[in-house]
């Protein structure tokens, strides 16, 4: 009988080895060091401009934070390759990060700028939501726009982001306020006519205001950073002022930059001055 019970008890010894063992694997196997992963053209509606690229980073995980960068032109024209530099300064010294870079709809005569764009943002996120498994990122993320992008980007982030998902904003020469007399006045910029082609309607102060970030803003608005130049024929610097003073008696942690000489966009050393504020900020509130 003792052989017998000392097999037995060999036995015993030996599965119970082998689970754990065969535990064990599979918590590495379960670990993964992800690639680097580039996905371009993804589809997040049924119009060809409803696409986005999407920049996965090495070594991703739960924690890893996304921006969102949104393109200019006027909410008539532009595209995702417009933010083609950005795309390089942030692979390149924010590396963490994983990059969506979006086209939107835009405004021709059949259509209208609102709310068709910023349904788009909505459906983009929306998107995003529903593939984070997939891409094995973080539901966290923050928007960097340019002029037009800008101004989507402000309005839906203090608007329309009702789950506070956004963290930070960055605008770049982005309108602000469209009933501001030196916004609607410009005499370099027909900014009533274009506002009507773009929206399609009488334009109302009500309506004006609801399309305009510095009216939609509240105390649960993320951290943002403008930029501005004090020579842009088409924005007024009283957009970035205006916006900034909003920022400051709501208590919203912000940064505001004016460049005296520059206009509606800058390159140069002013640029680099712009991507150094612009990348601690981004590190400060999402990296």
């Amino acid at each position: 009988m003792k052989p017998i019970k000392s097999i037995i008890i060999l036995l015993i010894i030996v599965v119970t080895s082998f689970s754990c063992t065969s535990d064990s694997t599979n918590e590495v196997i379960d670990f993964v060091d992800l690639e680097a992963t580039v996905k371009t053209d993804v589809s997040y509606g049924n119009d060809e401009f409803q696409t986005y690229d999407i920049y996965l980073p090495a070594h991703r995980d739960s924690d890893t934070k996304t921006l969102i960068l949104i393109h200019g032109g006027g909410w008539t024209s532009g595209d995702k390759k417009d933010m083609n530099t950005f795309i390089e300064f942030i692979q390149k010294d924010l590396p963490d990060l994983a990059i969506l870079n979006m086209n939107y709809r835009l405004v021709d005569e059949t259509t209208e700028a609102y709310p068709m764009q910023i349904n788009d943002i909505t459906d983009v996120v929306n998107h995003f939501n529903a593939n984070l498994e997939e891409y094995q990122i973080s539901k966290d993320f923050g928007f960097v726009g340019v002029s037009a992008g800008a101004h989507l980007a402000m309005l839906w982030s203090y608007a329309f982001d009702d789950t506070q998902q956004t963290k930070m904003v960055g605008s770049i020469v982005g309108p602000t306020n469209f009933t501001d007399p030196a916004y609607l006045e410009n005499v370099n910029f027909t900014t009533v006519n274009l506002l009507e082609q773009l929206y399609g309607l009488e334009l109302t102060t009500e309506f004006l205001e609801k399309i305009s970030p510095y009216h939609q803003i509240t105390e649960f608005a993320p951290p943002t950073i403008l930029f501005y130049g004090g020579k842009d024929p088409l924005i007024p610097t009283s957009q970035g002022d205006l916006l900034q003073s909003k920022l400051e008696a709501l208590g919203i942690m912000h940064e505001y930059t004016l460049y005296p000489e520059a206009g509606h966009g800058w390159e140069g050393l002013e640029l680099l001055d712009t991507w150094s504020k612009l990348k601690a900020f981004i590190g400060a509130n999402l990296d």
